[in-house]
């Protein structure tokens, strides 16, 4: 009799034991995997049983977030950067509710291998799993696009394809021959010159017609009253006064000559003399495939007898349209000038950028460098 319970005992031990195993080889692991996907593939046997019972242990905690309520924060990766080390700033950052918890949902489905080093915007109003998900891809949502001064469109339009932007260049210079109607005060022909030199910051799904309204409304916001009464002083609207800037912008490397410069033109402008400028032939003669630059240089003889508009050697007044994106403190050059008595200026020979200025033409003949 006490052999058979004993047998007894064995047979529900076993039977407990198969339990038991089938409990921890199939439901805990089928159950994670239906709650939470797959395992990595990577990870062994113990490694799957240990992670899927670490996640069903955690329950709610995974897809509950920390504040429903909370607001995004910058959040950084650094390259090379532990998983340990990133889950733990995310709990003493106020992201997540428990470092552990977001390490093991990353083993248990391989995230860990691939986090993504970079800039990051997030709040705790994302769950743990949301907060894994959103860290395999640091593209931020916006991008900064910049425009440097003394930029021609073309060369705008070059930097499009890497810049985050869905803008082919082609787009985006021929939606620029028609200006936004808020640029209305200056009446341009096209968007050269108004694309005020500056950093846009603009969500990736911008259009190129929402990008061109954003340049034009930043230009009309820096085109002030003063401005414009400066302009007018000088006999210039403000289209005029852009062409006229954009000139100033290409021949001046030292930003504190400009308004000096700009007085050159001006006083050049209101005797009826070519204003001479070298900028506006480069600018006409257009891409330079030898020296894989817009603005060729040194320009030849021959360049200087360009026939075209834009040749202020040849033809007085100002060119029909800008030749550049001029920086703030070339159209304050243009609406504030220097005022002098000169009438030529010419680089000096010291390779400092700046330039010597002369009132006659014997005097610039005399300043050349020898």
């Amino acid at each position: 009799m006490r052999r058979y319970q004993i047998h007894i005992i064995l047979a529900f031990t076993v039977l407990c034991l198969f339990a038991c195993i089938f409990l921890v080889l199939g439901y805990i692991p089928a159950r994670a995997s239906l709650l939470y996907g797959p395992p990595a593939s990577p990870l062994s046997i113990s490694d799957r049983i240990e992670y899927s019972a670490r996640l069903l242990w955690h329950g709610d905690a995974l897809t509950t977030p920390l504040d429903p309520n909370g607001l995004d924060q910058p959040f950084r990766i650094e390259q090379s950067e532990s998983v340990s080390s990133v889950t733990i700033r995310l709990a003493d950052s106020g992201i997540i509710s428990n470092a552990e918890y977001l390490y093991d949902y990353l083993v248990y489905t391989g995230y860990d291998t691939t986090l993504q080093a970079g800039e990051y915007s997030l709040s705790p109003a994302l769950s743990i799993i949301d907060i894994a998900n959103e860290l395999q891809d640091s593209t931020p949502e916006d991008i900064t696009f910049v425009i440097l001064a003394g930029w021609r469109m073309e060369e705008i339009a070059a930097s499009l394809p890497t810049s985050g932007l869905d803008i082919s260049p082609e787009a985006f210079l021929s939606a620029a021959q028609t200006p936004p109607q808020v640029l209305a005060l200056a009446s341009p022909v096209t968007m050269e010159g108004f694309f005020f030199p500056d950093s846009y910051l603009l969500p990736r799904t911008t259009s190129v017609d929402q990008f061109l309204e954003a340049v034009a409304r930043n230009f009309t916001q820096h085109i002030t009253a003063d401005l414009q009464a400066g302009f007018s002083a000088h006999g210039l609207n403000v289209n005029q006064a852009v062409i006229l800037a954009s000139i100033v912008e290409r021949e001046s490397i030292q930003n504190a000559e400009m308004p000096l410069i700009a007085g050159v033109f001006i006083n050049r402008l209101n005797i009826g003399m070519t204003l001479g400028s070298d900028p506006t032939i480069q600018y006409a003669l257009g891409y330079d495939p030898l020296g894989q630059t817009w603005w060729t240089n040194p320009l030849s003889a021959e360049n200087l007898k360009f026939d075209s508009p834009y040749n202020t050697y040849i033809y007085t007044g100002l060119p029909p349209t800008p030749i550049s994106n001029p920086s703030m403190d070339a159209l304050r050059a243009v609406a504030f000038p220097e005022n002098s008595a000169y009438y030529y200026f010419q680089a000096k020979c010291d390779g400092s950028g700046y330039h010597t200025f002369a009132v006659t033409f014997d005097e610039h003949l005399a300043n050349g460098c020898q």
